[in-house]
């Protein structure tokens, strides 16, 4: 109930309900763009500060090893569950979506975390960085997979028995090398990853010179992004009409399902209280940003209003209100 309290989280709720009432509030799209690139900027040089302090040391290298485990398992998963009740594109599509990460949600647990004075581990930001490539890359190599089938299949049946590659299948390709060089060259990415090395260089001195940048304005940059994302929340909320009550399920089950699968492997790996709520956090958010952008390119033949629709429209705000919270207390009782 305290989560709900917060400023934050309230001006969630706001935009929520001011795009719910149809109201003409909106954020202009650079300005959004702009408190997007801040927080991830932000959030990079606190996590490259913090490991400046506490150097590279084996439990980081166990931390990311968990994460990339989870970020390869959780889409293969998703992919074999949906499947039986999806075709395969969009099963592909739905499943690179909860397999990748949602940035916002990792934010606003990292700011939950520091109002309750956890500790966690600065790399846990690198560890949201190497998760959000891996099922973008599955998804697309299942999706190649999936058309050689149906051509495979259409020249089986062909009265002539050869398959004949029209050039709409040929565009439909997307080759892997391009895939990983958008995956691994993402703005978005190199800037976490970037600001988190200007931290782990400049250390102490750069903490105290970017206080001001990365601290104190943190909370109020958090709060006005929220506020859009509400906005964008309830103006996306028809797309949940084409959805089917299996899906729905999904959406709702699969962060509490996931988040289970990484306290699991957190207890395993005997990571700390702090970074196994941020574990569980990134393994039960999706993503509603990068991974649609590149599926809308690499899968057309998914529907967009199912994986951006779940995301966003179910995931986000339940993972957001209630997740959060949820994570961090079942983290608390175990360790």
């Amino acid at each position: 109930m305290q989560n709900l309290l917060d400023p934050a989280i309230l001006f969630f709720v706001f935009g929520a309900f001011a795009g719910s009432v149809k109201s003409n509030l909106e954020i202009p799209p650079a300005i959004s763009r702009f408190l997007s690139l801040y927080l991830l900027m932000a959030l990079g040089l606190k996590g490259g500060f913090a490991l400046s302090h506490s150097g590279l040391t084996a439990q980081v290298a166990v931390s990311l090893t968990a994460a990339v485990s989870l970020a390869i398992v959780i889409p293969l998963l998703g992919y074999f569950v949906l499947k039986h009740f999806l075709n395969g594109f969009d099963a592909a599509a739905v499943a690179a979506t909860y397999g990748s990460v949602s940035a916002v949600t990792f934010v606003t647990a990292v700011q939950y975390l520091d109002n309750h004075g956890i500790s966690y581990g600065g790399h846990m930001a690198a560890a949201m960085a190497l998760m959000e490539s891996p099922a973008i890359i599955m998804a697309v190599m299942l999706a190649n997979l999936l058309r050689q089938q149906s051509l495979v299949t259409a020249g089986l049946h062909s009265n002539a028995g050869v398959a004949v590659l029209t050039g709409s299948h040929s565009q439909q390709q997307m080759p892997l090398k391009k895939i990983l060089h958008e995956s691994f060259t993402d703005g978005a990415q190199l800037l976490l990853l970037g600001a988190m090395l200007v931290g782990l260089l400049s250390g102490e001195a750069g903490k105290t010179a970017m206080q001001v940048f990365s601290q104190d304005l943190f909370k109020g940059m958090l709060a006005f992004f929220l506020l859009d994302m509400g906005l964008m929340t309830a103006r996306n909320a028809k797309q949940l009409k084409e959805m089917s009550i299996g899906l729905v399920l999904y959406a709702l089950a699969a962060p509490l399902l996931h988040a289970g699968l990484a306290l699991c492997l957190a207890l395993a790996a005997g990571l700390g209280q702090g970074d196994s709520t941020l574990l569980m956090v990134l393994a039960a958010s999706a993503s509603y940003i990068a991974v649609p952008a590149v599926l809308r390119t690499a899968i057309p033949e998914a529907k967009p209003s199912f994986y951006f629709g779940m995301s966003l429209g179910i995931t986000f705000p339940l993972n957001l209100l209630f997740g959060i919270p949820l994570y961090a207390g079942v983290a608390e009782r175990y360790f």
